[in-house]
């Protein structure tokens, strides 16, 4: 449980400028329907540029991409996580500020990988566990929160 921050003005455009913020929770969970995500166990709720996500997602991996993609969409600034999990973790909770990276001007996935595993050649794996929101991992901007896997 827990508050991530996203850039208000970057990421995917959902919104016509006008909604409600009931209107805007509903975008943003249509938007996430989009992504194949479980989303029969979890609520979206608006309040200004901030969504709330409630309810409980199938596993730790799909709740941080849930979160992640919420936070991509241009206008909202704020993810507050109110998520449990379906099946309970048997080892304890990671840090979960540290499975979210914004992405700053100049990064690749490389780079990225290079930061947060040591490795440059573990790309792959957060391309992986960012689709389909990345087509292509050449395809990331500033702002972007990205899910890092920590296995």
């Amino acid at each position: 449980m827990g508050l991530f921050s996203f850039i208000k003005n970057a990421g995917e455009k959902v919104f016509g400028g006008s909604e409600s913020a009931e209107e805007r929770a509903e975008k943003v969970k249509a938007h996430l329907g989009k992504f194949n995500f479980d989303l029969s166990g979890v609520t979206v709720t608006g309040k200004d540029s901030a969504i709330v996500v409630s309810g409980q997602a199938l596993n730790i991996d799909e709740k941080q991409r849930i979160l992640a993609t919420a936070g991509n969409v241009d206008g909202v600034e704020q993810v507050e996580d109110q998520l449990t999990l379906k099946t309970p973790l048997k080892i304890e909770i990671p840090d979960l500020t540290k499975t979210m990276y914004t992405v700053k001007s100049g990064d690749s996935l490389s780079k990225i990988s290079k930061t947060v595993y040591g490795d440059m050649n573990q790309y792959q794996k957060i391309f992986d566990a960012n689709k389909p929101m990345l087509s292509h991992p050449d395809k990331i901007y500033p702002g972007q929160v990205l899910y890092i896997p920590q296995d």
